[in-house]
């Protein structure tokens, strides 16, 4: 067998890896609220969560086309398919580390800061795109912002709205609504963080010379959708209980709140093709909702230290990727 179409089966494996512990380790962002507002059992969100992440990620490639080409052209890339490896696995093992802790970190951090520590070490400086890794950055920076100005602002006019209203009365009507909020949520959740592995693969495709260009084959997406969406029936119950109940007490009209705000950044942001972190959305969006309900309420302790976390996955995975490139390949 031909060397290079044996690394791009390793490439391709990994690349569909890493897609399926990211639906497991982001499975919380799609369901958290509605688990443990009981408005779904957990079997039922899981299989709604799969199959709402499979449709969105067959849906959409704008995101995929992204990270295929902004951070690094895979045309002018001699050994792009072993700095992909190195990627793949930095990406793999702080996912791992961070779901192990029960840490709902951003697997779009972790990719993209180790795709830019291999290009960076195994391609040269030169190499990577800066100024796309910029334009990306800025979005993932900024998408937590507005989540979380968006979930405080629904759930002042929800308050508001609702302020007369039986309590009960209220939380049951939302309890309903919140079955079509996780839909949402892993709808868009699919049309994002699945576009990523099908960028990276896309991008191996075209480094190995399989395509001309960055569009993306319909296997690519059918196999990134699948790994996603298996990954998504595992579940991540670490995660899970960290975003559904540790930040503050979910009723499911602040369920309801935070998963409409996050849902409609994440979806703004694939419209545009810029891939964030569905982690970022959601997580800040809780915490809007939490500040809206009762500022108090908030375990802001906790959210400091998720918010560290979110800091340090870039440059630790970029760092973890260059060593995993020089341990493998040896320096460029």
């Amino acid at each position: 067998m031909d060397t290079t179409l044996l690394v791009l089966g390793v490439v391709i494996i990994l690349a569909l890896a890493f897609d399926f512990i990211n639906g497991f380790h982001d499975t919380a962002n799609s369901i958290a609220t509605s688990v443990s507002t009981r408005a779904l059992t957990p079997r039922r969100a899981i299989i709604l969560a799969a199959g709402m992440n499979f449709l969105g990620a067959i849906l959409f490639t704008g995101v995929a086309k992204t990270i295929g080409g902004k951070i690094a052209d895979p045309t002018t890339m001699d050994n792009g398919l072993e700095v992909i490896i190195a990627t793949l696995l930095a990406a793999i093992i702080w996912n791992l580390v961070t779901w192990y802790f029960g840490i709902p970190s951003s697997s779009s951090h972790a990719l993209i800061g180790a795709l830019v520590g291999a290009v960076f070490v195994g391609a040269g400086s030169d190499q990577v795109k800066w100024a796309g890794f910029r334009e990306i950055v800025e979005g993932l920076l900024l998408s937590p912002i507005i989540a979380f100005i968006i979930g405080y602002i629904v759930m002042t006019i929800l308050k508001y709205i609702f302020a007369k209203r039986s309590p009960h009365t209220v939380n049951k009507g939302f309890r309903t609504l919140q079955i079509l909020t996780a839909a949402l949520q892993s709808f868009t959740h699919g049309t994002n963080d699945a576009q990523k592995a099908m960028g990276i693969i896309t991008f191996a495709l075209v480094t190995s010379g399989q395509l001309s260009d960055l569009t993306v084959p319909l296997w690519v997406k059918i196999a990134a959708a699948l790994s996603m969406a298996v990954g998504t029936s595992v579940g991540g119950w670490k995660i899970i209980k960290t975003m559904g109940t540790k930040i503050f007490k979910i009723e499911p009209i602040n369920g309801f709140a935070a998963d409409i705000s996050s849902a409609s950044v994440i979806f703004s942001a694939t419209l545009l093709h810029l891939p964030v972190s569905t982690t970022h959305a959601i997580t800040p969006a809780i915490l809007g909702v939490g500040a809206a309900k009762r500022f108090s309420a908030v375990r802001w302790s906790l959210a400091g230290r998720i918010v560290i976390t979110w800091f340090i996955t870039i440059p630790i995975s970029a760092v973890l990727a260059g060593l995993i490139f020089k341990l493998l390949f040896g320096w460029s």
